[in-house]
C-alpha cells in the first residue's frame, strides 16, 4: 500500500512525463528546483536552464513507468526509483531505463532537484 507522500511523488513524476507538461516552460519551471541537475541516459549533464530550453521544443516520447519505490531520506527530501520504457517519435525502438529522482520539499510543494536515467536491458 502506498503512503500519501509516495502517491503524491508518483503523480508528480508521471505528470512530468506528459507531453503537455513537457512543452510548458511554466509547468516545468514550477516542478523543477532551481538547483536541478540531471544525468541523462546519453551521459549528458543538464541543469534547469537547459531543460527549460530543450524540453518544450522536443516532440515528447511515449513513456511507460512502473515499479515505483520511495525512499524518504529526510523529512524534506525523498528519492523515487522506477523503471521506464520510452519510444521516441519516428522511432520504432523501445528504450529501457532505471530511473532515480530526488524530490525536495519547498514550502508546501515538492520539486525535482535531481534525476538520472540509466539505460538497461529490456524488462
Amino acid at each position: 500500500m502506498q503512503t500519501g507522500l509516495e502517491q503524491q511523488l508518483i503523480e508528480l513524476e508521471l505528470y512530468l512525463l506528459k507531453s503537455e507538461v513537457r512543452s510548458s516552460v511554466e509547468e516545468l519551471a514550477s516542478l523543477i528546483h532551481d538547483d536541478f541537475l540531471e544525468f541523462g541516459g546519453s551521459g549528458i549533464r543538464f541543469g534547469k536552464e537547459e531543460v527549460l530550453m530543450r524540453l518544450p521544443k522536443e516532440r515528447c516520447p511515449e513513456f511507460c513507468a512502473t515499479d515505483f519505490e520511495l525512499r524518504v531520506l529526510t523529512p524534506d527530501l525523498a528519492q523515487l526509483l522506477y523503471r521506464a520504457s520510452m519510444i521516441k517519435p519516428d522511432e520504432f525502438i523501445t528504450r529501457y531505463s532505471l530511473r532515480s529522482s530526488l524530490w525536495k520539499r519547498s514550502g508546501d510543494n515538492w520539486q525535482m532537484i535531481f534525476h538520472q536515467g540509466t539505460p538497461c536491458e529490456a524488462f
